[in-house]
């Protein structure tokens, strides 16, 4: 009898994880009154979500907002001295994926993961991506002729771009990426040919963008697409280009194990994920996660980093990276 109650609990668990917010939901969700929410997202940014879900559904939103880092190891504090205060968390995949090791987080129960692409939703479920940063190669369109655009990584290595290509003097978990996916062997081996061919290493995604806008470069291979979509808004003479294997850094949603406001915390969750949700975050010039979203900056074939190579992985490619772009320096900090 215990198994079949147990069996049946599961499945009811999966059917309301699976069940759009309704009448009784939000009922209980609006009784608790208020939700919290701690993310690294810009305030310019998460100000016009919570806006939102509080106009739609009456529910005060508390927010905190820090680094990525600074999130996690608030969570983890408060939660080690028996003090909860976060409901929901919002914010780089890296930092999620400890809280989810740490026993943070609890099943997410919303509807709105059925749009999210299967591919990046991880398979406990406790987060799912929200917004996506997408690596591409941005080329300025008056120094580079449609007929030399690179198709691939190895078109780069062609000589004539010796000193015309950047790079960003910190993508450690990009280049770990990108190593894995053409085979490790043969990744490292295409960097250390493209580092012969004597890069231009810069700091920061987004001034790495506008020196190819600007025409100082060439072109770069791990600009961000929005940050180059925004260029273009602007009449900056920039195109990109998705090599691949290409790769994202998702931001991402889960509830606190232990949220004092456990319903408004599941719809806040949902309704971030939700179409509403994320047209607002493509409003924002980010990168929605949906594919109920049409945008076109993610009408790619993309991986999403494995959260590993940060966790788990980082002093091995972190030496890697620095012998074969820094001379064996450290890699400075993003």
């Amino acid at each position: 009898m215990r198994i079949i109650a147990t069996l049946a609990s599961f499945a009811a668990a999966i059917a309301m994880a699976a069940a759009p917010p309704d009448a009784a939901w939000i009922d209980r969700a609006k009784k608790e009154g208020a939700v919290t929410l701690y993310t690294s997202m810009q305030l310019v940014d998460s100000g016009p979500l919570t806006l939102a879900f509080e106009k739609k559904y009456g529910i005060k939103v508390n927010l905190w907002r820090a680094s990525g880092e600074k999130v996690a190891q608030r969570a983890i504090t408060e939660a080690r001295g028996n003090r909860f205060e976060a409901d929901v968390i919002e914010t780089d995949g890296a930092q999620m994926e400890i809280l989810h090791r740490e026993g943070q987080l609890a099943p997410l129960q919303a509807a709105s993961i059925k749009d999210i692409p299967p591919g990046i939703v991880p398979a406990h479920r406790y987060y799912v991506p929200t917004r996506l940063t997408l690596y591409v190669l941005v080329y300025n369109t008056r120094l580079v002729a449609p007929a030399d655009v690179p198709k691939s990584y190895d078109d780069l290595l062609d000589p004539k771009w010796s000193g015309k290509v950047g790079i960003e003097t910190a993508d450690v978990a990009w280049f770990a990426a990108v190593s894995k996916g053409m085979g490790e062997d043969k990744g490292l081996a295409w960097f250390r040919q493209f580092a012969a061919n004597k890069p231009s290493l810069r700091s920061g995604h987004t001034l790495m963008a506008e020196l190819v806008a600007a025409g100082e470069m060439a072109m770069a291979v791990d600009a961000h697409v929005q940050g180059v979509a925004r260029l273009k808004e602007k009449g900056a003479p920039v195109e990109w280009k998705a090599l691949q294997p290409a790769f994202g850094q998702p931001s991402s949603v889960g509830v606190a194990k232990r949220a004092p406001h456990p319903n408004a915390a599941q719809l806040f969750a949902d309704f971030i994920l939700s179409r509403e949700g994320q047209e607002i975050v493509k409003a924002r010039n980010r990168v929605p996660s949906s594919s109920a979203v049409d945008s076109p900056l993610n009408k790619f074939r993309y991986e999403l980093i494995d959260p590993a190579i940060a966790l788990d992985e980082w002093d091995k490619w972190s030496r890697l990276f620095s012998a074969i772009f820094l001379g064996g320096r450290a890699v400075p900090k993003e």
